[in-house]
């Protein structure tokens, strides 16, 4: 299958979540991606959880962010490495990075430098606040909870007057890695046009902020600062997750239709014209009223026994799953987003599949992860037109490895 990047080649110096997070997509559309590591390799791949014994080429956590790219290990603090990597860049279409802001441009590669290699490129930047920022700000080194905490996403997760929550994925690395490639299309389409390239300078911060919904005008339209509302929608009511005789589920009333609705099937239409509760507005002013209103009725049945009502009322409404339960989920398995992959040194593992779902060019999944330099070789030999003499010479001095098992 022919992929909508086909013919892209992406330099991919990336390192654990958010570039990583781009240089997937892409690579999933069909673009080249060539991973750039460092002799020791990407720091991710020292994370867990790992099949056997804890090992570079076998963590589940870089197996489950690198499908569908080539690896090449080239040492960056060596001045013929350095060269290396300027005529990959020459042949390239993006590049990709997330180091802190200035560790570019002293390596020789930051954005004039690059234009210069190849007018053409297009370099995405990732950080945690930012590369035109403030230098106390560009110069913090970020992690996604830093982003999540600095950004405001942090005091309004979690309970009601309970402790700050981290959001349960890191989103701060995730948001920034699909901002970023959608800010690389968009420059792909537009070299189209004009025949230059163009530099994405991306935030984590930013990206945060940028989806954080109605917390943003909540505030600047009354003042008032938002806080956690655990499983409560802070504008619309009943849109929240109620506890039934046995588990946890979530209703969406989202407009009056659907809350006359529930109030029928839960045989609570007395609601339906209750003054507290008759509009949308209403319902949001007296919401911990309705919470208790609704939380007794709920816990006359079970989950399974709600879900059977709701169902056939045509009432948006979810049970909470676990983990395990969304991963055997019939919907999980009919749209494919469990993909079984053939690891090298791991065997056969289960890993999300790519949720871009175009109607002729998908993003899919064609091959596993890479080992550690496992294309280097390929890569020198096949694009730059190294002799197995000269690479052997390179890895000798430690510019470039292959250490394949």
């Amino acid at each position: 299958m022919t992929g909508a990047l086909s013919g892209i080649r992406v330099i991919d110096l990336s390192h654990i979540l958010a570039a990583p997070t781009t240089t997937m997509f892409l690579a999933d559309l069909g673009a080249e991606v060539i991973h750039i590591e460092p002799p020791n390799g990407d720091d991710a791949r020292e994370f867990g959880p790992f099949a056997g014994e804890p090992d570079k080429n076998r963590s589940g956590y870089f197996i489950s962010l690198n499908r569908n790219k080539k690896s090449v290990v080239l040492n960056l603090r060596h001045e013929r490495g350095k060269k290396i990597l300027r005529r990959l860049l020459a042949v390239a279409d993006v590049v990709v990075e997330n180091y802190r802001p200035t560790t570019m441009e002293k390596l020789g590669f930051g954005w004039e430098e690059m234009q210069r290699i190849n007018p053409r490129l297009i370099y995405a930047s990732i950080s945690g606040f930012g590369h035109d920022a403030p230098p106390e700000y560009a110069s913090r080194p970020s992690y996604d909870m830093v982003a999540q905490a600095y950004s405001g996403l942090m005091s309004i997760t979690g309970p009601v007057e309970g402790p700050p929550c981290r959001v349960g994925s890191s989103m701060g690395d995730i948001i920034a890695g699909h901002q970023a490639t959608i800010g690389i299309l968009a420059a792909l389409v537009h070299r189209d046009k004009t025949g230059r390239g163009q530099y994405y300078d991306g935030s984590m911060v930013d990206g945060l902020f940028a989806v954080m919904e109605s917390a943003i005008v909540r505030y600047t339209m009354t003042g008032v600062v938002p806080g956690p509302l655990g499983g409560m929608h802070p504008t619309i009511t009943p849109f929240q997750a109620l506890m039934t005789s046995d588990s946890w589920i979530v209703i969406a009333a989202g407009n009056n239709t659907l809350w006359k609705k529930l109030c029928i099937v839960i045989n609570r239409e007395d609601l339906v014209d209750d003054p507290r509760f008759r509009t949308n507005p209403l319902r949001c002013e007296n919401k911990e009223e309705l919470g208790e209103i609704l939380g007794a009725e709920l816990k006359r049945k079970t989950t399974k026994e709600w879900i059977d009502i709701f169902e056939k009322a045509g009432l948006p409404y979810a049970p909470i799953n676990n983990i395990g339960e969304i991963c055997e989920d019939p919907i999980i398995a009919y749209r494919r987003m469990l993909a079984e992959v053939e690891q090298p040194l791991v065997g056969k593992m289960r890993i999300a599949n790519s949720p871009i779902r175009l109607s002729e060019t998908p993003g899919h999944i064609y091959q596993p992860a890479p080992l550690l330099g496992q294309h280097t070789e390929e890569v020198l030999k096949g694009l730059l037109g190294f002799s197995q003499e000269q690479i052997a010479q390179l890895q000798g001095e430690g510019i470039v490895d292959y250490p394949v098992n």
